[in-house]
């Protein structure tokens, strides 16, 4: 984990400053929704939102109840036991949800294969509190069946849904005074984010750059080949990405393997992806598990990384 250590810093988890010291989440339990996948009930009892892909995308609040001890961030080490407590749809647009909570930064997270809308809502309320994000925190969830067989549903939901989540990112960027805008995208959740940020460079062009903050792909689930002609489309956003990466990920190897054989960007050597322009973290020695997949949520360096990361992009 030398690589991790070197960009993310050997110092303790206070070490960025202030900005970090609690999560915002942790004192305002409120997460941000936005979610292609159709209503269940309304969208106000549990399980809120299905697998099934919605005629339009519903915005939402989330209120969330967080672990027991709020003086401590129990996430980051495995321990957190967050829950959804009522959602509550919003008429209206992602800046009718923005317009209420006043200016400041966002952390968008974007799932990825195999999820419930719960365990996406959980997941993003876990990193948000684990790396003790000062800002608001919202959830993109695309239509996913959560099953073992569904890959290739699951596959075709995250692309259905990119103009829509391109939708997301205009409303923030063209929002006046709106902070930055950081993105978390895990596994098949990245091949949707990167789509949607070429979209959205093909709207703006380089203005964009600015209202962007850190992007960062945590085991991406996306072709090589596809991964670098979409880099080279977004221009110095780019610079913007960093991929965290693991070459014993089995989930993308069988993921690999279900594409022809073709090596996932998250199961790549660090070398190969650094050759596309983009910051590379290899955390090949950060998992003690057997499937390596889900670090940005089990690892606190792997998490140090991406605070860093977030901390950097807002200085």
């Amino acid at each position: 984990m030398g690589s991790v250590l070197a960009l993310g810093g050997c110092t303790g988890l206070g070490a960025t400053g202030a900005r970090f010291d609690a999560s915002s989440l942790s004192t305002d339990p409120t997460l941000l929704v936005a979610t292609t996948r159709k209503r269940v009930g309304g969208g106000r009892a549990k399980p809120w939102f299905g697998p099934e892909r919605a005629s339009a995308m519903t915005v939402a609040r989330a209120k969330l109840v967080p672990p027991d001890d709020g003086r401590l961030s129990l996430a980051s080490v495995g321990l957190g036991d967050w829950r959804i407590d009522a959602v509550e749809p919003v008429s209206g647009e992602v800046t009718d949800l923005l317009a209420q909570g006043g200016a400041g930064d966002v952390l968008i997270y974007v799932h990825g294969f195999k999820q419930t809308f719960e365990t996406a809502a959980l997941d993003a309320a876990h990193l948000s509190d684990a790396i003790r994000f000062r800002g608001r925190t919202m959830l993109f969830s695309w239509p996913s069946k959560a099953g073992l067989f569904d890959y290739a549903y699951d596959r075709e939901s995250a692309m259905w849904s990119r103009d829509d989540f391109e939708r997301v990112l205009n409303s923030i960027v063209a929002t006046p005074g709106a902070g930055r805008v950081h993105i978390v995208a895990h596994s098949m959740g990245t091949m949707l984010t990167l789509e949607s940020l070429r979209q959205l460079h093909a709207r703006y062009g380089d203005t964009v750059i600015d209202k962007i903050g850190a992007v960062v792909f945590a085991a991406p689930d996306i072709d090589m080949d596809v991964f670098s002609a979409a880099i080279t489309r977004i221009g110095p956003l780019a610079r913007k990405i960093t991929v965290i990466a693991a070459t014993n990920d089995r989930a993308l190897a069988l993921s690999g393997r279900l594409a022809g054989g073709m090596t996932r960007v998250g199961a790549a050597e660090k070398a190969a992806i650094e050759r596309l322009g983009v910051r590379v973290i290899d955390a090949s020695d950060a998992g003690w598990g057997i499937i390596n997949h889900d670090l940005f949520l089990s690892n606190a360096e792997v998490q140090r990384v991406i605070r860093r990361a977030i901390d950097t992009a807002a200085a």
